[in-house]
């Protein structure tokens, strides 16, 4: 553990116990939402879900590299994760984005894949509200996350007619926001 970087931390005012919480929180989201996501992208067939695939499986690359980014964060700050994965995906900040009763329904599962993006906008921007001016490492890390986030989200949005976003789909390499915390 990074003992200084606790200790900067605390000093700066915010509560670390409760930014742990979050934190872990969140890493149980990304997790347990890259599972998920992988099986809703395997749903995702037929004229309408194909179209869609692309796009499911790039922001499920980038749950999984949000989930490794935020890993080394919880541990500097002296967090670590529970030993038990039931016990972890249950910490999750987000409900589970679960398959829909009607797996061929390509709008149910759009739905499901937007309201987890939803979901981890609204924590991200919590932990930069939380750590803005404070915390930089974890706020720069929250900030990248939390633009990717805000993609996915308006990448699902278009699709369910919602309206023009003006992001475009990621060509090449995932995470151009967070590939810098990655190692």
């Amino acid at each position: 553990m990074a003992r200084v970087a606790r200790q900067m931390v605390e000093d700066a005012g915010v509560d670390v116990d409760e930014l742990l919480e979050k934190l872990i929180a969140n890493a149980s989201a990304e997790f347990t939402t890259f599972f998920y996501y992988t099986h809703l992208r395997y749903n995702l067939i037929g004229k309408e879900g194909e179209g869609l695939k692309q796009i499911a499986e790039t922001a499920r690359i980038e749950d999984r590299n949000h989930f490794e980014a935020l890993l080394p964060r919880i541990y500097e700050l002296g967090g670590e994760l529970p030993n038990d994965m039931k016990e972890f995906h249950d910490l999750s900040g987000c409900p589970p984005a679960k398959l829909p009763d009607n797996p061929t329904d390509v709008d149910a599962i759009l739905e499901v894949l937007v309201k987890a993006e939803r979901c981890a906008v609204r924590q991200y921007t919590g932990i930069c509200d939380m750590t803005a001016g404070k915390d930089h490492r974890t706020y720069l890390l929250s900030q990248a996350i939390l633009n990717e986030e805000v993609e996915h989200e308006s990448w699902f949005s278009e699709f369910l007619g919602e309206g023009p976003s003006g992001h475009y789909l990621r060509e090449g390499e995932t995470s151009p926001f967070v590939r810098k915390f990655m190692r």
